[in-house]
């Protein structure tokens, strides 16, 4: 089984703001949130922990993985979409400053690129070879701690969607996304469920 898991909650302030590799950490919530898992999770659950290095998702990990951190492995490939010159900039400032490009954005959210950025499709390229990796090194239940940008890249990759169907997918802060691997392919046996909604299976 895998289990993936978007991150803890940052701090972002009350206005919408680009975060894509910008380091935030956790907040009080979103440590919470992470050491909520970890009771509900054991660490023996998982053969492996696989994480992103940015902050957010690091600490989510190592923190329910407890006392054994030598199961975490910290993958960069794993990280959130580059924004580019956007990263940490309010919506409204990018709205401002790079109206064609927020025109572009609009038409075309897939393959759309912030200046020195990626886009969505150049993401998906980047986590598909990871996530197959991942899934191919380890029998066993995997936990793998990414981002909201990752995550539904990965459930589009499971689930035979396009990439442009990505924001259907709802990935809220702290929540697991559960996927098993059979003999047909790929089943979601649960997404977007926050750690108060989790029932262990029978």
């Amino acid at each position: 089984m895998i289990y993936l898991l978007r991150h803890g909650e940052i701090e972002q302030g009350k206005e919408k703001r680009f975060v894509g590799q910008v380091d935030f950490p956790l907040n009080e919530n979103g440590l919470s949130q992470a050491c909520l898992w970890r009771q509900k999770l054991k660490a023996g659950l998982f053969e492996k922990i696989y994480s992103s290095d940015l902050r957010r998702a690091r600490e989510t990990a190592l923190i329910i993985a407890d006392n054994h951190p030598e199961k975490v492995q910290l993958l960069p490939e794993l990280r959130e979409i580059s924004l580019g010159e956007w990263e940490g900039l309010f919506v409204a400032e990018v709205q401002v400053h790079y109206p064609e490009e927020w025109q572009r954005r609009e038409r075309d959210l897939v393959t759309f690129r912030p200046p020195g950025g990626e886009s969505f499709r150049d993401l998906a390229v980047r986590i598909g070879p990871v996530f197959n990796q991942i899934v191919r090194a380890v029998e066993g239940n995997i936990l793998i701690v990414g981002h909201a940008g990752v995550n539904r890249v990965i459930l589009c990759q499971v689930l035979g969607m396009d990439t442009a169907n990505l924001f259907r997918l709802g990935q809220d802060y702290g929540c697991m996304n559960l996927l098993e691997r059979n003999k047909a392919g790929w089943l979601v046996v649960a997404m977007n469920i926050l750690v108060d909604q989790w029932a262990p299976k029978t």
